[in-house]
């Protein structure tokens, strides 16, 4: 599949794959930006995607990112419609006691392109019933 990328900033990286069989696509940041323990700022990646009709872009984080540094998205996973034609803006949160540095260049999440479904919502009075029922929050666990 392919997805158009266009550069907005003279610092901006293509997504790209770390491995064959990755499933997520690296995302660079644009700028350096510090981020202070307990706080989240906004960082540029300096790239507007157009995803394919039926597809959504998924922002997760990156895992030695969020386990050495204790960066993550404040949003947990961000969703871009495919008719944003906007800048991919990550705000990463430190979950960490520390101030951290995010150098224009460095991976600060990935990107995981996925097809999706719309849905027709329907009222109705009555749900089918299952085993698990209205068991929630840990219902199914010991």
């Amino acid at each position: 599949m392919e997805v158009h990328v266009k550069k907005l900033s003279e610092n901006a990286r293509l997504p790209a794959y770390s491995s064959a069989y990755a499933a997520g696509a690296d995302l660079y940041a644009a700028e350096s930006v510090k981020v202070p323990a307990g706080e989240t700022r906004l960082v540029h990646t300096g790239i507007a995607i157009e995803l394919p009709l039926g597809t959504v872009g998924l922002i997760y984080a990156r895992s030695g990112l969020a386990s050495k540094q204790d960066l993550a998205p404040a949003n947990k996973v961000g969703v871009i419609d495919c008719d944003y034609r906007g800048e991919l803006i990550v705000a990463l949160h430190n979950h960490g006691g520390s101030l951290r540095r995010v150098n224009a260049g460095d991976r600060i999440a990935q990107l995981v392109i996925a097809p999706y479904y719309t849905a027709v919502f329907s009222e109705t009075e009555e749900l089918s019933e299952t085993v698990r029922g209205e068991g929630g929050f840990g219902s199914t666990g010991k």
